[in-house]
């Protein structure tokens, strides 16, 4: 080799090192931009992004515990010890037949004050709980199995034109509204007035007076009904967020009781291919699982059609022999590839999928040397068989090295998307912070605004029990 020839090899060497040793110099200390201001720095955080198979118990979804409540014209009773009990979604099965004169012998009623007072403290009472509820009003007495219990159809919809503002009031605490009041145990059937043209009457006045929350009709066949097309149209039939029918959903009593769920669908698959690609994305879907000789509940078989109809919620009560099956059978390789609960009841792994299910997979902050701006990236799985339904305010809050909150930061709410980004500026001074995302639903005024329906990873060891935040990261201030 020429001397020439090895002296230019020296050369580019050391400009290949000075390079190398300019971006490490940058990465630690902060490169500076031609204005003389520090580049922001990128930080992976040191977050455990493993998936947990604990119980998360998230609002709006899981196995619920029925609640009847009967409505009179003086008060409201229910057993409030369900409401304080381990349960977090309730169903409310709502019972007014004291304002229907084929129950009460004398004539159709207005609900009194007294009586919608008695609702708006029973949903205060959940909220107050932290608990959510699925809703059915029904006019059969005790909420039991009376044929043409109800009034005419014009006091029906003043009943809901009555109950709507009580309803709209509690919404972050009501999951969905189960159209309901016709029929025996309001589920839509058995009943002279149980006709299309009535039942789309009533959704229509639920959807008119109700504002953001789902309204959940027993079978498809009574949306088509209500949207004016049939069966053989829904493949081609859109609905726009715009369209009051976006908010209108199922609820399914029947569910996996046989080939069309006793009567809830009549082409099973197409149906729901309608359901899961224009609806149950964005909806609540749900019920109850019956008929315990049927062989679509068994946990090889149902998983699959739960992911993709995105369940929600189901009774922990009824029916209580494929409940059982669920706790003494497992979820194997013979069901689906989620190795993490290969073993697990089929009880627990449908409980831990039902609705949404969000997995921290990366979290990263971007701030310079000056600690003016923090940047943050979040990168989302969802694995559950659902997705989030309500929106969730947002906040970034930073923990001293005693555990206290020293700053929060309100940022943009968050929707379910798998990508999270938040700038806020940073005024702390030197130390070292814990970073936790809060999302949660409302606010309690009463318990210095502790946060009511918040949001858990499903994430081992972020979880702040105590601001009921997910840690998502450290900063370490060092100004000089």
């Amino acid at each position: 080799m020429e001397k020439k020839t090895f002296t230019k090899i020296i050369v580019i060497v050391s400009i290949a090192a000075v390079a190398v040793c300019a971006i490490v110099f940058g990465l630690v200390y902060g490169l500076r931009r031609p204005d003389g201001s520090p580049s922001m720095q990128s930080y992976r955080q040191n977050v455990d992004y493993s998936e947990s198979i604990d119980r998360l118990d998230n609002p709006d979804q899981g196995f619920y515990r029925p609640i009847y409540v009967k409505v009179s014209e003086s008060d409201v009773t229910f057993n409030k010890s369900i409401v304080t009990s381990s349960a977090r979604l309730c169903h409310l099965r709502i019972d007014i037949s004291a304002f229907s004169k084929a129950v009460n012998g004398a004539a159709d009623k207005l609900l009194t004050a007294s009586a919608l007072d008695g609702l708006d403290g029973l949903f205060s009472f959940l909220r107050q709980n932290d608990k959510n509820a699925i809703v059915r009003f029904a006019y059969a007495p005790s909420f039991g199995d009376m044929e043409n219990a109800e009034p005419t159809l014009e006091t029906i919809e003043k009943h809901i034109e009555q109950l709507s503002p009580v309803l709209n009031k509690y919404s972050a605490a009501i999951t969905a509204v189960e159209v309901g009041l016709i029929g025996p145990w309001g589920e839509m059937h058995t009943s002279t007035i149980a006709t299309p043209a009535n039942i789309s009457a009533v959704i229509d006045a639920f959807l008119s007076h109700t504002v953001g929350l789902p309204i959940l009709a027993r079978k498809p066949k009574m949306i088509y009904d209500y949207l004016h097309i049939t069966l053989n149209e829904i493949d081609d039939f859109n609905i726009e967020k715009t369209d009051a029918a976006y908010r209108l959903g199922i609820y399914n009593d029947g569910y996996l009781g046989s080939a069309t769920d006793l009567g809830t669908y009549t082409d099973r698959e197409k149906e729901i291919e309608f359901l899961s690609s224009r609806l149950t994305n964005h909806l609540p879907f749900g019920g109850e699982v019956v008929m315990p000789n049927s062989t679509l509940h068994d946990i090889e078989n149902c998983v699959a059609e739960m992911s993709k109809i995105h369940l929600s919620y189901l009774n922990t009560e009824w029916n209580d022999q494929v409940i059982n099956k669920w706790k003494n059978s497992h979820y194997t390789s013979d069901c689906g590839d989620d190795a993490l609960f290969y073993g697990q009841t089929a009880f627990a792994y449908i409980e831990q999928h039902m609705g949404y299910r969000f997995v921290l997979t990366d979290s990263v902050f971007e701030y310079s040397d000056k600690f003016d701006k923090l940047n943050v990236k979040l990168n989302l799985k969802n694995v559950g068989f659902g997705n989030l339904n309500k929106t969730k305010r947002a906040q970034l809050v930073f923990l001293n090295e005693s555990g206290e909150s020293v700053c929060v930061k309100q940022v943009a709410d968050f929707v379910g998307q798998s990508t999270v980004e938040y700038s806020v500026g940073l005024d702390l001074p030197n130390g070292n912070y814990s970073v936790c995302l809060c999302l949660y639903g409302d606010t309690d005024e009463t318990s210095e605004n502790e946060k009511l329906y918040a949001l858990r990873f499903a994430n081992n060891g972020i979880w702040n029990s105590a601001i009921r935040g997910n840690t998502i990261g450290e900063i370490t201030v060092a100004r000089s």
